[in-house]
């Protein structure tokens, strides 16, 4: 079968779609529960990355520049990256807004256009899920990171797996939509050892699915459902999304 060029996959269509790029973070990040990500997400990476004052920092798949956005606010020199030129005119109308700067570029996370090492980390968020060849993905996040790597991933042990092969169905079928992948927590280390990196710290968000606590739409109850399951042991295996560091492991 002939291979699909990166160019012609969905990812690159649907977000180079103004109306995505316009909806996109109020559907990911509208309401309570949407907030609750969003600060759980900012949370993490901020305590992953340590020190961001004055750190050359990537953020691939930078999309609207809520990462880049949240580092730049901590005084990181911030580098943000996408191949949707839509979604970066919404970033960068955010970050005048805003009055922080960062430097947004069109590109393709399969080959990106900066040396080795060139910057003290690279983050990834929700691409690894969506992006065609997600191991060259990885492989060009540890080639331009001096030390850290920050990414994100739906696990294959949890519901995600689910909704993931509903997807899968409903887009062979000639629907518009997004039919991501999932992954086993050894897939991605096995891919973060073969670019000598070493997997350093892992959290895990929810047990119930996003859209479930998006349903009830109660901060309250996600807070207090999730610590409960997270009692009884249940976050750790079947816990999604995934966020994990890695950390170069030759000087």
């Amino acid at each position: 079968m002939k291979e699909r060029r990166p160019g012609t996959h969905y990812s690159y269509s649907m977000y180079a779609d103004p109306a995505m790029a316009r909806t996109f973070d109020d559907r990911r990040f509208g309401g309570p529960i949407g907030e609750l990500v969003a600060r759980t997400q900012a949370r993490v990476l901020a305590n992953m990355v340590g020190r961001i004052q004055d750190r050359e920092i990537l953020d691939v798949g930078t999309g609207t520049g809520r990462a880049a956005l949240l580092l730049a606010h901590g005084a990181a020199r911030v580098t943000g990256v996408d191949a949707s030129e839509e979604m970066l005119a919404i970033a960068r109308r955010r970050a005048a807004d805003e009055l922080v700067k960062v430097n947004f570029l069109r590109g393709d996370a399969h080959a990106l256009d900066f040396p080795d090492r060139s910057f003290d980390v690279a983050v990834a968020f929700r691409l690894l899920m969506h992006t065609p060849k997600w191991q060259k993905c990885v492989a060009e996040l540890c080639r331009v990171a001096d030390r850290l790597v920050v990414v994100d991933y739906p696990s294959a042990t949890s519901v995600a797996l689910i909704e993931s092969l509903g997807r899968r169905v409903v887009h062979a079928a000639g629907r518009r939509t997004e039919p991501y992948r999932v992954f086993t927590h050894g897939t991605i280390v096995e891919a973060f050892d073969r670019c000598g990196f070493r997997v350093r710290s892992v959290h895990r968000q929810f047990v119930m699915p996003i859209a479930f606590h998006k349903a009830i739409g109660s901060r309250r109850f996600t807070l207090w459902s999730e610590d409960l399951l997270d009692r009884v042991g249940l976050l750790k295996p079947f816990g999604s999304p995934v966020t994990l560091v890695a950390e170069r492991c030759v000087p």
